[in-house]
């Protein structure tokens, strides 16, 4: 892009993404306890998107790398159509072609086809050498994260504030942000795995949906007394008020139960587990708001229309709880806070609890944690009780487990059922 002020042309994303990599090095909570993490959200009809997914690669100039940074694509349909129809993409300048980031499906499409009809791109290339390119930086770096822009909008109960454009560091919350207002997620996970019942055969939702009130609760005080570094930080958690509720011991949950995590007996008790806390969260959201009123922007949004999450998605929720009453509650008073859940990585506290991260099955039985204080050997604590019962653990068995990189499904010996949980 031309710079007015010294009549030169922009390096571009890559020499300011460097920056922001070294300020992320720099702010480290002293003596590298916690390095800072930033997350670059970019669409990919950016001029610079190429550069941008080589940044994290291991090989090339250093000059144009920036490996801290964590790296993510806010996808519009139009591109995934043009990759399907095998069609051709126009990469483009955020300055010569402004508004793009600021709307979303259909008034997304017609202003970047427009453009494109005016010649007001600098360069064409083929949607799938793009795509490619994606899946390449993917393999070779893990990233980047990939979130579809025209979803993310049209699911979100912030589409009446404006366009959403992006997600977080760890994409477990969508929120609206603008010049004025610096997202915020308030969050806390549950231990899932603590509301099987003692028979091991069935889970206690009451119980489930009792302590997520509590947490609702919680999260939503937690706004009123936190402290908050900018003022733009205040404004929107104080307007929107989101809180986030996710969960954690989600695998741990299902072996307790003896059920396998790709059964459908999984799939049926985690809709019924996610189900229990959306509930709960709403009707505790809805008891804040009719003692306090509503959140500032609830005017507008898809809940005060009468439309929950599983609206939009076109899905029945199971007969475990009475939707209709809820809706007719929440019609009559609001609720309290724009957002309620969010499944985050629980990376920290899982370990604290002794449990598996957040939705994740375990990868493996036998693995290396490494914290600031060493390395430590974690086996799975519900294999190790269970070959214990069957006195089939002994130092054999371990180095069978670890010699098959944490598996044991080739492991003669073990059950069959053993190895199906």
């Amino acid at each position: 892009t031309y710079i007015a002020g010294t009549n030169g042309i922009s390096n571009g994303l890559v020499p300011m993404l460097r920056v922001f990599n070294n300020t992320a090095r720099y702010v480290d909570q002293g003596g590298n306890k916690r390095p800072g993490a930033f997350a670059i959200y970019l669409e990919p009809w950016h001029a610079d998107i190429f550069q941008f997914l080589e940044l994290k690669k291991n090989t090339g100039k250093e000059e144009y790398r920036a490996r801290d940074l964590f790296y993510a694509l806010w996808i519009p349909d139009l591109f995934m159509k043009r990759v399907e129809e095998n069609g051709n993409w126009s990469l483009m300048c955020p300055h010569q072609c402004p508004g793009l980031s600021d709307c979303w499906g259909e008034e997304f499409e017609t202003l970047y086809t427009k453009y494109e009809a005016e010649g007001n791109f600098l360069e064409q290339v083929p949607a799938q050498k793009l795509w490619k390119a994606v899946i390449t930086s993917q393999v070779e770096t893990g990233t980047p994260y990939m979130l579809y822009k025209d979803a993310c909008n049209r699911k979100s109960n912030q589409q009446n504030l404006g366009t959403i454009k992006s997600s977080n560091l760890c994409t477990e919350i969508i929120e609206y942000t603008s010049p004025d207002e610096i997202a915020v997620c308030n969050l806390a996970s549950i231990a899932v795995n603590m509301f099987v019942k003692p028979d091991r055969k069935s889970y206690d939702f009451e119980k489930l949906k009792d302590i997520t009130k509590v947490v609702t609760r919680n999260l939503d005080k937690i706004i009123d007394v936190n402290y908050y570094p900018v003022p733009q930080a205040k404004t929107s958690n104080m307007r929107h008020r989101p809180i986030g509720i996710g969960i954690q011991g989600l695998a741990d949950a299902f072996i307790l139960m003896r059920i396998p995590f790709d059964s459908p007996e999984a799939a049926l008790l985690n809709k019924q587990i996610f189900e229990t806390i959306y509930y709960g969260a709403l009707e505790t959201s809805c008891e804040i708001s009719e003692r306090d009123g509503p959140y500032s922007t609830y005017a507008g949004s898809p809940v005060s229309k009468g439309i929950l999450q599983y609206d939009m998605w076109n899905v029945t929720p199971t007969d475990l709880w009475d939707w209709t009453v809820l809706k007719a509650k929440i019609a009559q008073h609001g609720i309290k806070n724009s957002l309620l859940m969010a499944p985050m990585p629980t990376a920290s506290t899982a370990q604290i609890l002794g449990n598996n991260e957040s939705i994740e099955p375990y990868t493996s039985n036998i693995y290396t944690r490494r914290v600031l204080s060493g390395e430590f050997q974690v086996v799975n604590q519900h294999l190790l009780k269970d070959l214990t019962d069957l006195n089939l653990w002994d130092d054999t068995m371990k180095n069978q487990i670890i010699a098959n990189s944490g598996s044991i499904q080739n492991i003669p010996g073990i059950p069959d059922d053993i190895k199906a949980i």
